[in-house]
């Protein structure tokens, strides 16, 4: 499977990029029940840090931005698992086939790659964020400059628009 198919299946939630039980099983090649029973069985070997349960509130948020699996599979009252980069490379020492050990190996790849190009596009950000900083004092000059003149023009319009109040006289014709 490609890398970047899996970075599809990755998310940021509390301050962690994690990957959700379904996605895990259909990579591996397996249920989600069974992926699950396997996770409980070896419960010691997923802390906090590797795995967690999503909260109600939390799963209608990430479930509120993007499609989900059939709500046969995932029903909106069962909470997901939430694996962590640690978790999914754990995933492998409790799944013993060829095929999920290849495939852990896969997804620790893509989340190294989605590291790197978070670290690539952050330096990227930076150099972008002074560039602003540097152009944004000149950019205020030249709209402080139009703006005098668009408020110099339309007075202009305006005081040759007015009717001249008083009286006319008749040498100068005003």
């Amino acid at each position: 499977m490609e890398i970047q198919l899996i970075q599809k299946t990755i998310y940021e939630l509390r301050g962690h990029r994690i990957m959700f039980d379904y996605d895990l099983a259909m990579l591996y090649g397996v249920e989600t029940r069974v992926l699950n029973q396997a996770v409980k069985r070896n419960s010691e070997l997923f802390p906090e840090d590797f795995m967690f349960q999503l909260t109600m509130v939390e799963w209608e948020f990430m479930s509120s931005h993007f499609v989900m699996t059939s709500s046969t599979k995932r029903p909106k009252t069962a909470l997901p698992l939430a694996f962590t980069e640690h978790g999914v490379t754990m995933l492998a020492t409790i799944l013993k086939s060829k095929s999920a050990r290849q495939m852990s190996i896969t997804i620790v790849r893509a989340f190294i790659a989605l590291k790197r190009y978070i670290q690539d596009h952050s330096e990227f950000s930076e150099k972008l964020r002074l560039l602003e900083e540097k152009f944004d004092k000149q950019f205020d000059d030249v709209y402080e400059v139009i703006n005098y003149l668009l408020k110099k023009d339309n007075q202009e319009v305006q005081q040759q628009s007015r009717k001249r109040i008083g009286f006319k006289s008749e040498q100068t014709g005003k």
